[in-house]
């Protein structure tokens, strides 16, 4: 793949990420996904998982949507090419997540097939401060007894 064909489906795929997050349609990011992606997230929180099919990762994108109030904002950097199909995206986000503005920096590892993102492994630049922005505490309670 040349690096040219690769930022424009990465492009593409962000813009569509940015539009859904915002609570808009999603119909042009399913478009992009292949309906056997696997998209990978690791760590000890809200978001982490393995998701298999394009159903559970438009769940997972959904639920990211979700947990920031449509706050979710992603701003791709450096893009590495590497054999075949498989490109790597260095990628800043930001999110308002119970209240405060967080951000963190990952490495997407992209698969694409056919012009589409066959697979993802999201790898966080800080996977420690990843996993706390991405944990929600328990809302405490006032019942009484």
């Amino acid at each position: 793949m040349d690096r040219q064909e690769a930022a424009d489906i990465l492009r593409r795929l962000h813009r569509a990420q940015g539009l859904f997050y915002s609570g808009q349609g999603a119909g042009e990011l399913r478009a992009l996904l292949s309906d056997q992606i696997g998209w990978h997230v690791p760590g000890r929180n809200a978001i982490a998982g393995r998701y298999q099919g394009i159903d559970q990762v438009m769940a997972y994108f959904a639920r990211r949507r979700d947990l920031a109030h449509n706050s979710l904002r992603l701003f791709p950097g450096e893009l590495l090419i590497g054999e075949g199909e498989t490109v790597a995206s260095l990628t800043d986000a930001t999110a308002s997540l119970e209240g405060r503005e967080r951000r963190w920096s990952t490495v997407g590892l992209y698969r694409f097939n056919r012009g589409q993102v066959e697979a993802c492994w999201l790898l966080p630049l800080d996977a420690a401060a990843f996993d706390r922005i991405w944990t929600f505490r328990k809302p405490e309670t006032n019942e009484t007894t």
